[in-house]
């Protein structure tokens, strides 16, 4: 009976155990739908495994119910998956940017990323399909520690500004931007063309020489598979548009009771002396915006054979503005083309080539008497069709609706860019690349402007009808020829050796002309072949250009045992833009690394899988100007000739044949370090930065030489340095808890501090504009960040006139104080307020610059959330017109009207005062937290897409620029015109639209 029982139990194991084992198959794909071949599939804690065909498909059998397996490929996140059954498995593995032996693009060649010794970030493609930017700029937003991305306009097509370590020149600070080897713009990408960017922030970008100071960008656009089968995507969305706020403005009745006050209290008459019938009159803002459509359609073709590949992709968005759509819009087309073709064993040749078609209309913006302007400061107690026909709002204050239906204009550009490479390896290790990269853009635009009245002594009045009409050439060309040789002495030595030339060419041409007496004063007329009307004045215009660069360079990478590196460059250019003797200078960096993980009191470590210390030093170029050595005949002379009005031409800005570039001079060390299985990436860096003879625009000199000609001016002049230095964290956390549940967060923050440390003979350059008839507000001096806020200190409201009394007087400023005016302070202690008493009152520049983003993924739905913040900055309010009738911010309601009343907000008055005098009254705190992107998707499980004959179908919802958490009273706390000097006064920004959008990803 034992005997039986035992057989029993044995037979019941044995079936149990038996009927536990399965056979598995499934597919494995990449995070764009594309099959993963040669994807490693192991029983975990077992050799037992097998790899996926040319299709991402594999069949794993005998495998226990409950076993977990672990699919992982080079440069992907490991993913584990816990049998449940044999259904067939649809397998995605994300691109894992921590995986060390990611190939890293550095200029002229690549690297390893444990290999690197700069300061670099990477922005994925998965970054970019995240936040589906319109421009591809966006995607640097947020998502690099030391990158700041900034609208100066929300218009459609306004293009964004990008700086790498903040402001170090009182010129340009813009990176150079390399899209598969050529020179190019971000804004005339497809985004969804883009593979990676890469951004060199410290001295190793010195390989670029003189284009390399303000950082680099480094965009490698999409290519196909080799031995992959043609795979079409399409991705395409659809949205509205909407402004994410009004400013707080006075309605009718408040509009009227406050102007009442203000001519009470200068003993006039009141201008409304019945407001009950108000009401809240008419909301400008509302009439102006609108609720706009955007679209975009994205279609590529990619695949390859055994020795080609190839990417086809087209587009085409088209964005209506948020600000009179029927004025204001966007369009862009794309065709991008991209083959390799291995000639031979030794020869392969590379083409990528991108079109570029764009169409634009804009309307006034950021600046006194545009549209928005106007709708801020038009009286709401006038109806919609209503004109200003008295005067009454002042002589700059106009109908913004009137003003936008006589607004005409159309932009038209075409652009084709591109790059032609050949590889050619003479011997093992040894690669010659010869590449050409050639851009050619034209455009055109037209602007009519009617005649037009808008009531008594308007600015904006036009009696005669005129149409301007422009053409611009716009043409380079990059040559490169870099040998590259790969060598490893003994066993240890591994070395990389570039040497190679540069030749670059830009030039091009513009013919501008104006026609006058429009027939039938139309749009459709205008055009100058029918526009009959003679002017005095000269009426043509053009200009050429032709700029040229011939460089060397090379570079040395060691390592040795892959576990100490060094790098050191040089580059020799040579720019047309300076004088013979001054065009050619050196610039060269080193670099080093330590991967202490590599040691041997390291290599066993369970919890720092990777550890890296790094440094760079170097010195790189920067110009801000052309033919700056040279004298121009680029200014106005006008003469009257036997009775008649001759135009002419004379001498321009005066030259300087002792300018040279601004060099920078960089250093940085750097912290990599990888924690608990990968599973955590901390990177962190230290930066300096001395920009050495900043090139100062109009340096003041005698005035005996025609500085003050008409068209002339005062020469541009090496004469400054300034210092920016800081720390970067980026922190990068991603884990898998199961094969449903998974997530990511990533953080970066950068601190910043600038200021100049030296202008020659003590000069203060200065720029910037405030109301009307006011100096400059913007600074660039000793001691202080570039284009910091120069102005009067308040210290609050005088309550009586005790108060004022004992207080040094403020006669000289332009008028005597009185109870409810600011009172200044006295900063010089001479006990006088004037102008003299201005001071530092701000800066546009942010002290520290943030990104957080989060990402999960739970069965077939995705989730992200991408973040940005800047913390530590000032803009100046320049959007309230200094005219007395003018509506106003509804911060007035909380003014000074007797004692104790506010000690904020000035009394208002008809008298003259000095409360409208720049001071930090006017400057507000513009630190921002916003939400740039919050979306969510689902895709279509894998055995429903495979019926269906597809690789992907993934549905997504999206907000864009969801939430701004800010004290900025204006539009937008980000917006600035990105001038070094003059940047962050906000005349009434274009704000940004707030973004709803319905998306589909499709693979086939």
């Amino acid at each position: 009976m034992r005997h039986t029982l035992l057989q029993v139990l044995a037979l019941f194991f044995i079936t149990f155990a038996g009927a536990q084992n399965i056979d598995i198959s499934g597919n494995v794909q990449d995070e764009t739908g594309l099959p993963i071949p040669g994807a490693n599939i192991i029983v975990k804690n077992t050799t037992r495994g097998t790899t996926t065909d040319f299709d991402g498909n594999f069949i794993l059998t005998g495998v226990e119910k409950g076993t977990t397996i672990m699919v992982t490929f080079i440069g992907y996140v490991t993913k584990e998956i816990v049998i449940s059954n044999n259904n067939n498995l649809a397998i995605k593995l994300q691109e894992d940017l921590a995986q060390l032996d990611e190939v890293v693009v550095v200029g002229y060649g690549t690297q390893k990323k444990k290999d690197v010794t700069g300061a670099v970030s990477i922005v994925s493609a998965a970054t970019l399909e995240d936040l589906r930017p319109i421009d591809a700029a966006q995607a640097l937003q947020g998502t690099s520690a030391g990158v700041s991305v900034t609208a100066p306009s929300g218009s459609p097509g306004g293009g964004f500004n990008i700086l790498i370590r903040g402001v170090s020149s009182n010129g340009d600070n813009g990176p150079l931007i390399i899209i598969d080897g050529y020179k190019g713009d971000l804004n005339s990408i497809n985004p969804s063309d883009i593979e990676t960017f890469s951004i060199l922030k410290d001295a190793q970008a010195a390989i670029y020489g003189i284009e390399g100071a303000n950082g680099v960008v480094l965009v490698t656009t999409k290519t196909g598979k080799k031995n992959s089968k043609a795979k079409i995507s399409y991705n395409g969305y659809t949205g509205i548009q909407e402004t994410t706020r009004e400013l707080p403005y006075l309605n009718a009745t408040e509009y009227a009771l406050i102007l009442n006050e203000s001519y009470a209290a200068n003993g006039q008459t009141l201008p409304f002396p019945n407001v009950s019938g108000l009401g809240t009159g008419n909301d400008w803002q509302k009439q102006l915006f609108d609720t706009a459509p955007i679209t975009n359609h994205s279609l590529s073709v990619t695949g390859g054979g055994e020795r080609s590949t190839y990417y086809f992709g087209g587009s085409v968005l088209e964005q209506k503005g948020i600000v009179a759509s029927d004025k204001s819009d966007f369009q862009r087309a794309n065709a991008k083309i991209k083959l390799t073709f291995e000639l031979s064993d030794k020869l392969k040749f590379t083409t990528s080539a991108n079109y570029f078609n764009n169409n634009r209309k804009t309307i006034g913006e950021n600046a006194l008497g545009t549209p928005l302007f106007n709708a801020l400061n038009y009286a709401p107690t006038y109806s919609l069709d209503q004109q200003d026909t008295s005067g009454f709002l002042g002589n700059e204050v106009v109908n913004p609706i009137s003003q936008i239906a006589n607004t005409y204009n159309k932009y038209s550009g075409n652009a084709i860019e591109g790059t032609f490479q050949l590889e050619y390896e003479a011997f093992e290790g040894f690669k010659i690349t010869s590449r050409i990269g050639l851009k050619a853009y034209n455009d055109d635009k037209k602007e009519f402007s009617p005649s037009v009245n808008y009531g008594s002594g308007k600015v904006f009045n036009n009696d005669r009808s005129s149409v301007t009409q422009t053409k611009n050439t716009n043409n380079t060309y990059t040559w490169d020829t870099f040998a590259t040789y790969n060598k490893v002495f003994g066993e240890n030595h591994n070395t990389t050796f570039t040497l190679g030339t540069s030749a670059q060419r830009a030039w091009g041409d513009n013919l501008q002309a104006t026609g006058f007496d429009v027939p039938n004063n139309s749009w459709e007329f205008a055009d100058i072949s029918l526009a009959n009307g003679l002017s005095e004045a000269k009426s043509t215009s053009s200009y050429i250009y032709d700029t040229r660069l011939s460089s060397f360079f090379g570079r040395v990478q060691y390592d040795f045992k892959s576990k100490y590196l060094l790098s050191a460059m040089i580059r020799r250019d040579g720019a047309s833009d300076f004088a013979p003797e001054n065009r050619i200078d050196y610039f060269s960096s080193a670099t080093a690394g330590w991967k202490i993980s590599d040691e041997d009191f390291l290599q066993d470590s369970e919890t720092i899988n990777f550890l890296k210390l790094r440094a760079s030093y170097g010195t790189l170029g920067n110009n801000v100007g052309d033919d700056l050595y040279r004298a121009l005949l680029s200014g106005e002379a006008t003469y009257v000739i036997d009775g008649a009005l001759v135009t002419g031409t004379a001498n321009g800005r005066i030259p300087n044949p002792d300018a040279q570039w601004e060099t920078a001079e960089k250093l940085d060390i750097g912290l990599d370090m990888n924690l608990f299985n990968n599973k955590l990436e901390i990177v962190a860096d230290y930066f300096v930065e001395d920009r050495n003879d900043l090139l100062i625009e109009g340096f003041p000199v005698s005035g005996i030489i025609g500085a003050g000609a008409p068209g002339a001016g005062l020469p541009t002049v090496n004469a400054g340095t300034t210092r920016n230095k800081g720390i970067e964290l980026f922190l990068n956390y991603k884990e898998t808890l199961s094969d449903k549940f998974s997530f990511g967060v990533s953080y970066n923050v950068t601190k910043i501090d600038g200021e100049v440390t030296d202008i020659n003979g003590g000069v203060i350059p200065e720029g910037g504009s405030f109301s009307v008839g006011q100096p400059s507000i913007s600074r660039m001096e000793i001691g202080q960040p570039i284009g910091y806020f120069y102005g009067l200190k308040t210290d609050g409201i005088f309550q009586n006139q005790a108060e004022v009394n004992a207080h040094p007087s403020q006669t000289s400023l332009g008028a005597a104080a009185a109870p409810g005016d600011i009172r200044f302070v006295d900063t010089n202690g001479d006990n006088e307020i004037t102008i003299a008493d201005r001071t530092y009152l701000g800066k546009p520049q942010a002290d520290y610059i943030m990104g957080l983003n989060l990402n999960f993924d739970y069965k077939n739905f995705d989730f992200g959330a991408y973040m940005y913040a800047e913390l530590g900055k000032e803009t100046v309010r320049n959007y309230e017109r200094d005219q007395p009738n003018v509506n106003r911010l509804n911060l007035y309601l909380n003014r000074w009207t007797g004692e104790g009343t506010s000690n904020t907000v000035p009394r208002t008055t008809l008298g003259v005062t000095n409360n409208k005098l720049f001071s930090d009254f006017y400057v507000e705190d513009s630190s921002f937290l916003r939400i740039q992107n919050i979306q969510l998707g689902y895709s279509l499980p894998q055995a429903v897409i495979e019926k269906l004959g597809i690789s992907k179908f993934r549905l997504y919802a999206s907000v864009n620029n969801a939430f701004t958490f800010t004290k900025y009273n204006g539009y937008d706390p980000a917006a600035t015109n990105g001038d070094a000097i003059g940047g962050g006064i906000d005349y009434g920004f274009y704000p940004i639209s707030r973004q709803f959008i319905l998306g589909l990803n499709l693979s086939i």
